[in-house]
C-alpha cells in the first residue's frame, strides 16, 4: 500500500469514526451528586437555575437543564470562581475536584412559551428539582391537573417529566347569588369569555356559557350552593372536572372545555343521571330505565323461544325416520 493509499483510507476511517464518536454521550468522571437544584421563574420567561453539587476529591460530570444557557458561573459556596470545562453547547459540565460544594448558576431561555394565554414549559430533568413561582401566581397546573400554591412559593418535582402551566393577570368575574335571603359570591376565574350565567335555586344547579377554545375556568363556589354529588356537562356531553379544594366554605372546581359551549353543573343523583339516560339511550329518551330494562328482557325471551322452536323442528324428521325403520323389521 502506498503513501497515497494510507490517506485515501485514512480520511475514509476519520470519515466513519466521528459521526459515531459525536452521536454517543461523552461522559467525563463520574456523574455529580446535586445536593439541590432550584429552578427561579422571576417573571413570565425569567429563568434562573442554580445547582449545587456535593464537593469531591475526583472529577464529576453534571447535566445541565435544556434550554438555551447564559450567564453561566461556577463558584464554590463563598463565591470563589472555580474551573470547569463544558461539553457539547454547554448540555453538561465537568466539575474538577474541590474540598467544598461547588455552585453552577445560569440562566434559561426558550424553554416557556405563551400557549391559549398560558404559560407552558415541558419540563424534564430527572433530578429532584424545586420551582420558584413569581408571586403574582397562586394556581398553577401539573399534567393539566391544578395545583393551588396559596401562600406557598412554588413546588418540589422528584425524577421531574411535567407540563407546566401558569397564568399572569388571569381575569376574575364576580357573580352574586341569593339564597334563603342571603348573598353568596361565586368567582370565575378564566380568559374565557362568560355569559349567562344561571343558578337554579331549586336543584342548586349552575349554567353558563363559555366562550374560548382550550380555555382553563376555575369556578370558587360556597358549598351551600353545590349538592353533594354532581357532574358537569358541556351540552349534552359529560366533560371531566377537578374539584381539588374545599376548605369547608368553599369549594374550587376546575375544568378546561376543548371548544365554546354551554356549561351545566349538575346533581349528579338527579337531572345528572336522567341526562346520562338519554344519552345512552338517544331511540328512547322518554322512556325511563326500568322500562328499557323490561323491553330488553322481552326481546330476549323471544329470541328463546323462536330458537327452541327451530329445534325441535329440526329433531322430529329424525324421529320419525327411527320409527319407519323399526315398523318395517
Amino acid at each position: 500500500m502506498n503513501s497515497k493509499q494510507v490517506i485515501i483510507y485514512t480520511i475514509l476511517v476519520f470519515m466513519i469514526i466521528i459521526p459515531i464518536v459525536n452521536a454517543q454521550a461523552i461522559s467525563i468522571g463520574e456523574k455529580a451528586v446535586q445536593k439541590s437544584v432550584s429552578v427561579i421563574i422571576n417573571s413570565s420567561d425569567k429563568i434562573h437555575v442554580k445547582h449545587v453539587i456535593v464537593s469531591s476529591s475526583s472529577p464529576t460530570q453534571i447535566e445541565l437543564i435544556n434550554g438555551t444557557k447564559t450567564n453561566l458561573k461556577v463558584t464554590d459556596e463563598v463565591g470563589k470562581e472555580e474551573q470547569f470545562g463544558t461539553i457539547g453547547n454547554n448540555d453538561s459540565l465537568v466539575i474538577y475536584p474541590s474540598p467544598k460544594n461547588t455552585v453552577v448558576e445560569y440562566d434559561l431561555g426558550d424553554v416557556i412559551f405563551l400557549k391559549d394565554n398560558v404559560w407552558t414549559w415541558d419540563f424534564r430533568y430527572l433530578e429532584t428539582t424545586s420551582f420558584i413561582i413569581p408571586k403574582e401566581v397562586d394556581l398553577i397546573f401539573i399534567n393539566n391537573k391544578p395545583v393551588y400554591l396559596g401562600e406557598k412559593n412554588g413546588i418540589t418535582c422528584h425524577g421531574c417529566q411535567m407540563t407546566l402551566e401558569y397564568f399572569i393577570n388571569e381575569p376574575r368575574i364576580l357573580k352574586n347569588i341569593k339564597l334563603e335571603n342571603k348573598e353568596f359570591p361565586i368567582e370565575i376565574r378564566t380568559f374565557a369569555e362568560i355569559n349567562q350565567f344561571n343558578f337554579e335555586q331549586s336543584t342548586k344547579s349552575f349554567s353558563f356559557e363559555v366562550n374560548g377554545k382550550n380555555q382553563f375556568v376555575t369556578a370558587i363556589i360556597p358549598v351551600q350552593l353545590l349538592p353533594e354529588k354532581y357532574n358537569v356537562f358541556m351540552g349534552d356531553k359529560k366533560i371531566p372536572f377537578h374539584s381539588y379544594i374545599n376548605n369547608g366554605t368553599h369549594v374550587w372546581l376546575n375544568i378546561r372545555p376543548e371548544n365554546s359551549g354551554n356549561i351545566s353543573i349538575i346533581d349528579a343523583t338527579i337531572n345528572g343521571t336522567e341526562k346520562l339516560d338519554n344519552l345512552n339511550n338517544p331511540l328512547f329518551p322518554n322512556l325511563n330505565q326500568n322500562i328499557i330494562i323490561y323491553i330488553l328482557l322481552g326481546v330476549i325471551v323471544l329470541i328463546g323461544l323462536v330458537i327452541t322452536v327451530i329445534i325441535i323442528r329440526k329433531k322430529r324428521p329424525s324421529v320419525i325416520f327411527r320409527e319407519t325403520q323399526n315398523n318395517k323389521k
